[in-house]
């Protein structure tokens, strides 16, 4: 059996990582996995950058082997996953690697202050599956400074999206 196809997405915060996971998945029949989702299911309250940080590492923890044995399963995945950072991405994939299957990494290289206007118009709107917690400029200034645009060291399979 062919294994499916890891697809995964980066790119700053509100650069539309969601929108496009969505229409991913419904062009390669993939499983949709969303992070917020299981972030906003399985969290006792995220209020804080680290408290992100701690639910997501544990949130991995569980749906790495799931992962993997999805693709082995010969299903495609699309991770709507930060995969903002070096590290992140190298998590997915090794899970690629481990699967035995190729990966595609989406990069939405949407500047700063778009993503800015479009945070603010989440904030207000609050879109279901989009929002999980309001969002402050402070707040995704400082996201926005851990954001790693990919590189060709690490090795990915990039498809990258401008505007």
């Amino acid at each position: 059996m062919q294994p499916g196809i890891l697809h995964f997405i980066t790119g700053r915060l509100a650069a539309g990582k969601t929108t496009l996971a969505r229409k991913l998945a419904a062009e390669h029949h993939a499983v949709f996995v969303c992070e917020d989702v299981w972030l906003s299911k399985l969290s006792d309250g995220i209020t804080s950058f680290d408290d992100y940080l701690k639910w997501s590492r544990r949130c991995r923890s569980v749906m790495g082997p799931l992962l993997v044995d999805i693709l082995k399963a010969g299903t495609s995945v699309v991770l709507d996953f930060a995969g903002n950072r070096v590290t992140e991405r190298a998590w997915i994939r090794d899970l690629s690697i481990e699967a035995g299957t190729t990966h595609v990494l989406h990069f939405l290289n949407v500047d700063e202050e778009e993503c800015l206007h479009r945070l603010q118009m989440r904030n207000e709107d609050k879109p279901e599956g989009l929002y999980f917690a309001t969002t402050t400029e402070a707040d995704f200034r400082a996201i926005c400074r851990f954001f790693q645009p990919p590189e060709p060291e690490e090795d990915l399979t990039v498809v990258t999206y401008t505007g």
